[in-house]
Formats: C-alpha cells, structure tokens, sequence
C-alpha cells in the first residue's frame, strides 16, 4: 500500500544502510536495505538496526547482516528464541549478540570470501542440475 506521508513520522521511514532483523517466525535472519528510492517501513515482525555516523565507520552493514546470519549467531540467537507457535526473538537478546568487529578491509575481504563461497554453491547446483537432466536424457534416448 501507498505511505502517506502525514502517517509516518521520519524516524520510521527505512534508510539506505539499515539493517533488518527478522525477529518472528521460524526464520531469524538479516538483510540489509539498499533502497534509496521510495519511502519504506519495515513491518513489525522486523527489528531496524541503524548504524549511526559513530559506528558506521567501523561496520559495514553488509558485514553485520553476514555476522547475524552466521550459523555460530544463528545458533546463539534460536536457543534464546521464545513462544510456541510463533517464536520469536526479543530486541534484548539481539543485543546480547557478541560480535566482533575486524577492520574494514578484513569486513571486505570477509564479504568476498562468503560471496565467492556462495557464487561456487549456486554453480555447483546448476552443474548437478544439469548432469541430472544430461543422464536423463541418455537414459530416455537408450531406450527409444
């Protein structure tokens, strides 16, 4: 739906940079807000995490989404989780999260490392993909 912009305060609107948490569901994860275009709110499932001019210069907000949604802090945060049927994890667990901050180039060469890691699986699975549709075909062309 459209936002009016009489209905939401400035402090509400998503800035580019901001880091999403979603702190509801079976799915805790992190994204970072690249939009520079319209106006966004994040629902209320989401925590926003911003990173103001004090920290900014020693975090990159893709680096904290790569360090929320490593499995070491995935695990960390799911055994903190509470409720039944939709769990959820609270802003004070969030902050309980210990991270560690390298330098920005090692932040960099991090981000790298995990994008080339991920290029590779996705390549791997197109590769297997493929192989499973080539033998396929050769069984179906053996047996005309």
């Amino acid at each position: 739906p459209d936002l009016k912009a009489d209905n939401i305060t400035e402090k509400h609107l998503l800035r580019h940079g901001d880091v999403l948490f979603a702190a509801k569901g079976t799915k805790n994860f992190a994204a970072w807000y690249e939009s520079k275009n319209q106006p966004s709110v994040a629902s209320t499932s989401f925590f926003v995490i911003r990173l103001y001019e004090s920290v900014s210069n020693k975090i990159l907000p893709e680096f904290l989404v790569w360090l929320i949604n490593h499995p070491t802090a995935q695990k960390f945060l799911k055994g903190k989780a509470i409720g039944t049927s939709i769990v959820s994890i609270s802003k004070t667990v969030l902050e309980e999260l210990e991270i560690s901050i390298p330098d920005i180039l090692i932040q960099k060469a991090i981000l790298k490392i995990s994008q080339l890691h991920n290029t590779e699986k996705s390549l791997r699975q197109q590769i297997e993909t493929l192989r499973e549709k080539q033998i396929q075909q050769q069984i179906i062309n053996a047996i005309k």
